[in-house]
Protein backbone atom coordinates (compact mmCIF):
# COMPACT_ATOMS: atom_id res chain seq x y z
CA UNK A 1 0.00 0.00 0.00
CA UNK A 2 2.87 2.37 1.11
CA UNK A 3 4.57 1.50 -2.38
CA UNK A 4 1.60 2.34 -4.30
CA UNK A 5 1.44 5.93 -2.57
CA UNK A 6 4.65 6.73 -3.95
CA UNK A 7 6.60 6.11 -0.25
CA UNK A 8 9.71 4.51 -1.05
CA UNK A 9 10.85 1.36 1.25
CA UNK A 10 13.86 1.84 3.67
CA UNK A 11 16.10 -1.41 4.77
CA UNK A 12 17.49 -0.25 8.15
CA UNK A 13 20.36 -2.25 8.73
CA UNK A 14 21.32 -1.79 12.72
CA UNK A 15 25.03 -2.72 13.79
CA UNK A 16 25.66 -4.14 17.22
CA UNK A 17 22.01 -5.28 17.12
CA UNK A 18 21.72 -7.73 19.71
CA UNK A 19 23.47 -5.35 22.53
CA UNK A 20 21.80 -3.20 25.12
CA UNK A 21 20.83 -0.26 22.10
CA UNK A 22 20.00 -2.64 20.07
CA UNK A 23 17.92 -5.31 21.54
CA UNK A 24 15.85 -2.04 22.71
CA UNK A 25 15.09 -0.57 19.54
CA UNK A 26 14.37 -4.24 18.56
CA UNK A 27 11.91 -3.88 20.89
CA UNK A 28 9.98 -0.42 20.67
CA UNK A 29 10.28 -1.51 16.53
CA UNK A 30 8.55 -5.08 17.18
CA UNK A 31 6.10 -3.41 19.39
CA UNK A 32 4.40 -0.34 17.33
CA UNK A 33 7.41 1.95 16.59
CA UNK A 34 7.92 0.20 13.21
CA UNK A 35 6.29 1.55 10.01
CA UNK A 36 5.02 -0.50 7.07
CA UNK A 37 7.54 1.13 4.48
CA UNK A 38 10.04 0.23 7.10
CA UNK A 39 12.49 -3.17 6.74
CA UNK A 40 14.77 -3.59 9.94
CA UNK A 41 17.94 -5.92 9.92
CA UNK A 42 19.57 -6.32 13.04
CA UNK A 43 23.93 -7.72 12.86
CA UNK A 44 25.60 -8.82 15.07
CA UNK A 45 29.26 -9.88 15.31
CA UNK A 46 28.18 -13.26 14.46
CA UNK A 47 27.36 -11.61 10.94
CA UNK A 48 30.53 -9.51 10.43
CA UNK A 49 33.73 -8.66 11.89
CA UNK A 50 33.40 -5.11 11.41
CA UNK A 51 37.20 -4.56 12.03
CA UNK A 52 37.46 -6.12 8.91
CA UNK A 53 36.90 -3.84 5.68
CA UNK A 54 36.38 -6.54 3.31
CA UNK A 55 33.45 -8.56 5.78
CA UNK A 56 32.19 -4.93 6.33
CA UNK A 57 31.66 -4.44 2.40
CA UNK A 58 30.17 -8.27 2.37
CA UNK A 59 27.60 -6.99 4.74
CA UNK A 60 26.69 -3.99 3.47
CA UNK A 61 26.49 -5.44 0.00
CA UNK A 62 24.41 -8.25 1.06
CA UNK A 63 22.01 -6.19 2.12
CA UNK A 64 21.87 -3.17 0.87
CA UNK A 65 20.74 -1.08 3.57
CA UNK A 66 19.40 2.37 2.62
CA UNK A 67 19.60 3.53 6.49
CA UNK A 68 22.25 2.47 9.05
CA UNK A 69 22.06 3.13 13.18
CA UNK A 70 25.58 2.33 13.87
CA UNK A 71 26.34 0.66 17.46
CA UNK A 72 28.80 -1.86 17.17
CA UNK A 73 32.09 -0.84 19.38
CA UNK A 74 34.32 -2.29 21.72
CA UNK A 75 33.27 -1.37 25.35
CA UNK A 76 34.03 -2.34 28.97
CA UNK A 77 34.14 -0.62 32.24
CA UNK A 78 36.58 2.00 33.48
CA UNK A 79 39.31 -0.64 34.66
CA UNK A 80 38.98 -2.32 31.17
CA UNK A 81 39.76 1.13 29.65
CA UNK A 82 42.47 1.79 31.74
CA UNK A 83 43.83 -1.91 30.94
CA UNK A 84 43.32 -1.36 27.20
CA UNK A 85 43.23 2.32 25.90
CA UNK A 86 45.32 1.44 22.64
CA UNK A 87 42.82 -1.65 21.62
CA UNK A 88 39.58 0.60 22.14
CA UNK A 89 41.58 3.12 19.79
CA UNK A 90 42.45 0.72 17.35
CA UNK A 91 39.19 -1.36 17.58
CA UNK A 92 36.73 1.30 17.63
CA UNK A 93 38.62 3.61 14.41
CA UNK A 94 38.86 0.52 12.00
CA UNK A 95 34.96 -0.63 12.87
CA UNK A 96 33.46 3.16 12.55
CA UNK A 97 36.04 3.98 9.79
CA UNK A 98 34.81 0.66 7.77
CA UNK A 99 31.21 1.12 8.27
CA UNK A 100 31.27 4.63 7.28
CA UNK A 101 33.15 4.15 4.35
CA UNK A 102 30.88 1.00 3.18
CA UNK A 103 27.73 3.36 3.65
CA UNK A 104 29.05 5.92 1.50
CA UNK A 105 30.31 2.95 -1.00
CA UNK A 106 26.85 1.78 -0.91
CA UNK A 107 25.10 4.52 -0.90
CA UNK A 108 23.23 4.72 2.28
CA UNK A 109 21.31 7.76 2.30
CA UNK A 110 21.64 8.16 6.15
CA UNK A 111 23.51 6.81 8.89
CA UNK A 112 22.75 7.46 12.31
CA UNK A 113 25.82 6.94 14.88
CA UNK A 114 26.23 6.67 18.67
CA UNK A 115 28.93 8.14 20.43
CA UNK A 116 29.23 8.58 24.61
CA UNK A 117 29.41 11.81 27.07
CA UNK A 118 33.14 10.26 27.85
CA UNK A 119 33.96 12.06 24.29
CA UNK A 120 33.48 15.86 26.05
CA UNK A 121 36.96 17.77 27.32
CA UNK A 122 37.65 16.33 30.93
CA UNK A 123 38.60 20.16 31.60
CA UNK A 124 35.52 22.27 30.80
CA UNK A 125 32.39 24.38 31.79
CA UNK A 126 28.74 22.96 32.86
CA UNK A 127 26.38 22.60 31.66
CA UNK A 128 27.83 20.61 28.32
CA UNK A 129 26.40 21.09 25.08
CA UNK A 130 27.06 19.97 21.81
CA UNK A 131 29.26 22.39 20.26
CA UNK A 132 31.86 21.89 23.00
CA UNK A 133 33.05 18.17 21.51
CA UNK A 134 36.25 19.72 20.66
CA UNK A 135 37.57 21.84 23.16
CA UNK A 136 40.06 19.57 24.89
CA UNK A 137 41.28 16.44 25.39
CA UNK A 138 38.97 13.84 27.38
CA UNK A 139 39.94 12.29 30.38
CA UNK A 140 43.31 10.15 30.93
CA UNK A 141 41.30 6.70 32.09
CA UNK A 142 39.43 6.24 28.79
CA UNK A 143 40.94 8.26 26.47
CA UNK A 144 41.70 5.76 23.52
CA UNK A 145 37.75 4.96 23.34
CA UNK A 146 36.71 8.60 24.15
CA UNK A 147 39.58 9.77 21.17
CA UNK A 148 37.81 7.24 18.64
CA UNK A 149 34.07 8.21 19.23
CA UNK A 150 35.23 11.61 18.78
CA UNK A 151 36.48 10.99 14.82
CA UNK A 152 33.18 9.84 13.96
CA UNK A 153 32.25 13.47 14.04
CA UNK A 154 34.95 14.29 12.22
CA UNK A 155 34.20 11.75 9.75
CA UNK A 156 30.33 12.65 9.62
CA UNK A 157 31.43 16.29 8.89
CA UNK A 158 34.27 14.83 6.11
CA UNK A 159 31.69 12.82 4.19
CA UNK A 160 29.39 15.61 4.65
CA UNK A 161 31.66 17.96 2.95
CA UNK A 162 33.27 16.31 -0.04
CA UNK A 163 30.53 13.72 -0.57
CA UNK A 164 27.46 15.39 0.42
CA UNK A 165 26.72 12.34 3.18
CA UNK A 166 24.03 12.39 5.64
CA UNK A 167 26.25 11.03 8.45
CA UNK A 168 25.39 11.99 11.91
CA UNK A 169 25.44 10.70 15.77
CA UNK A 170 23.59 11.09 18.92
CA UNK A 171 25.17 11.48 22.39
CA UNK A 172 23.24 9.70 25.23
CA UNK A 173 23.97 9.69 28.44
CA UNK A 174 24.44 6.70 30.58
CA UNK A 175 21.95 4.00 29.60
CA UNK A 176 20.75 0.92 31.41
CA UNK A 177 17.98 -1.36 30.74
CA UNK A 178 17.19 -5.03 29.65
CA UNK A 179 20.13 -7.12 29.06
CA UNK A 180 22.53 -4.90 30.22
CA UNK A 181 26.56 -5.92 31.09
CA UNK A 182 26.65 -6.87 34.65
CA UNK A 183 30.08 -8.11 35.25
CA UNK A 184 31.27 -5.77 38.40
CA UNK A 185 34.88 -5.07 36.37
CA UNK A 186 33.66 -4.57 33.16
CA UNK A 187 29.99 -3.62 33.35
CA UNK A 188 28.93 0.22 33.46
CA UNK A 189 27.94 1.85 36.58
CA UNK A 190 24.30 0.84 37.46
CA UNK A 191 24.23 -2.65 35.99
CA UNK A 192 27.74 -2.73 38.00
CA UNK A 193 26.60 -1.53 41.54
CA UNK A 194 23.30 -3.19 40.84
CA UNK A 195 25.58 -6.60 41.31
CA UNK A 196 27.45 -5.27 44.22
CA UNK A 197 24.69 -4.82 46.47
CA UNK A 198 23.12 -8.17 45.61
CA UNK A 199 26.26 -9.63 46.34
CA UNK A 200 26.84 -7.73 49.69
CA UNK A 201 23.50 -8.84 50.62
CA UNK A 202 23.91 -12.40 49.80
CA UNK A 203 27.20 -12.93 51.63
CA UNK A 204 26.71 -10.42 54.69
CA UNK A 205 30.01 -8.37 53.41
CA UNK A 206 30.77 -5.15 52.45
CA UNK A 207 29.71 -2.72 49.54
CA UNK A 208 32.25 -1.70 48.24
CA UNK A 209 32.13 1.05 45.75
CA UNK A 210 34.39 3.31 43.78
CA UNK A 211 34.96 7.10 44.22
CA UNK A 212 33.75 9.38 46.47
CA UNK A 213 29.73 8.89 45.79
CA UNK A 214 29.70 13.04 44.85
CA UNK A 215 29.53 13.03 41.05
CA UNK A 216 26.41 13.66 39.12
CA UNK A 217 25.52 11.63 36.30
CA UNK A 218 22.59 10.98 34.34
CA UNK A 219 20.98 8.42 33.28
CA UNK A 220 18.58 7.27 30.84
CA UNK A 221 16.55 4.08 29.62
CA UNK A 222 17.47 1.90 26.88
CA UNK A 223 13.82 1.69 25.72
CA UNK A 224 13.20 5.50 25.69
CA UNK A 225 16.74 5.78 24.05
CA UNK A 226 15.74 3.39 21.44
CA UNK A 227 12.65 5.94 20.66
CA UNK A 228 14.40 8.82 20.20
CA UNK A 229 16.91 6.73 18.23
CA UNK A 230 13.78 6.13 15.80
CA UNK A 231 13.31 9.67 15.67
CA UNK A 232 16.82 10.86 15.06
CA UNK A 233 16.94 8.46 11.99
CA UNK A 234 13.63 9.86 10.46
CA UNK A 235 13.60 13.43 11.33
CA UNK A 236 16.81 14.36 12.34
CA UNK A 237 18.58 16.56 9.60
CA UNK A 238 21.92 17.68 10.39
CA UNK A 239 25.47 16.74 10.74
CA UNK A 240 25.93 17.91 13.84
CA UNK A 241 25.80 15.22 16.86
CA UNK A 242 23.39 15.62 19.32
CA UNK A 243 22.61 14.94 22.59
CA UNK A 244 19.88 12.43 24.20
CA UNK A 245 19.17 12.89 27.88
CA UNK A 246 17.19 13.53 30.40
CA UNK A 247 17.30 17.60 31.60
CA UNK A 248 20.29 18.72 32.70
CA UNK A 249 19.22 19.67 35.83
CA UNK A 250 17.86 15.92 36.65
CA UNK A 251 21.56 14.63 37.24
CA UNK A 252 21.56 12.17 40.29
CA UNK A 253 24.83 11.70 42.78
CA UNK A 254 26.18 8.56 42.62
CA UNK A 255 25.71 8.28 46.29
CA UNK A 256 22.01 8.72 45.52
CA UNK A 257 22.08 5.35 43.45
CA UNK A 258 24.04 3.64 45.70
CA UNK A 259 21.57 4.08 48.50
CA UNK A 260 18.79 3.53 46.32
CA UNK A 261 20.09 0.13 45.10
CA UNK A 262 20.75 -0.52 48.77
CA UNK A 263 16.67 0.08 49.66
CA UNK A 264 15.45 -1.45 46.52
CA UNK A 265 17.39 -4.84 47.34
CA UNK A 266 16.47 -4.39 51.26
CA UNK A 267 20.47 -4.20 52.12
CA UNK A 268 21.19 -4.45 56.04
CA UNK A 269 21.49 -0.53 56.47
CA UNK A 270 24.69 -2.40 59.27
CA UNK A 271 26.43 -3.38 56.04
CA UNK A 272 29.70 -1.17 55.98
CA UNK A 273 30.27 0.79 52.94
CA UNK A 274 33.90 0.88 51.67
CA UNK A 275 34.39 3.95 49.13
CA UNK A 276 37.86 3.88 47.28
CA UNK A 277 38.75 6.66 45.75
CA UNK A 278 39.57 6.88 41.72
CA UNK A 279 40.24 9.09 38.98
CA UNK A 280 37.04 9.57 37.40
CA UNK A 281 35.75 12.24 35.99
CA UNK A 282 33.38 14.44 38.17
CA UNK A 283 30.32 15.76 37.21
CA UNK A 284 28.96 15.36 33.68
CA UNK A 285 25.84 17.60 33.17
CA UNK A 286 24.18 17.61 29.46
CA UNK A 287 21.95 20.09 28.16
CA UNK A 288 20.16 18.68 24.75
CA UNK A 289 20.93 22.01 23.14
CA UNK A 290 19.93 20.44 19.49
CA UNK A 291 16.74 18.28 21.13
CA UNK A 292 15.51 21.60 21.89
CA UNK A 293 15.12 23.08 18.96
CA UNK A 294 13.63 20.35 17.20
Amino acid sequence: MTEALGAKPKRILVTGGTGLVGRAIQEVVANGEGRPDEEWVFVSSRDADLTSAVETKALFEKHKPTHVIHLAAMVGGLFKNIRCNLDFWRRNIHINDNVLHSAYECGVQKVVSCLSTCIFPDKTTYPIDETMIHNGPPHSSNFGYSYAKRMIDVQNRGYFEQHGCRFTAVIPTNVFGPHDNFNIEDGHVLPGLIHKVYLAKQNGSALTVWGTGKPRRQFIYSLDLARLFVWVLREYEEVEPIILSVRHNQGRWAVQEDSQQRQAQALPPQLPVHALQTSCEGDLHLVQHQLRQC
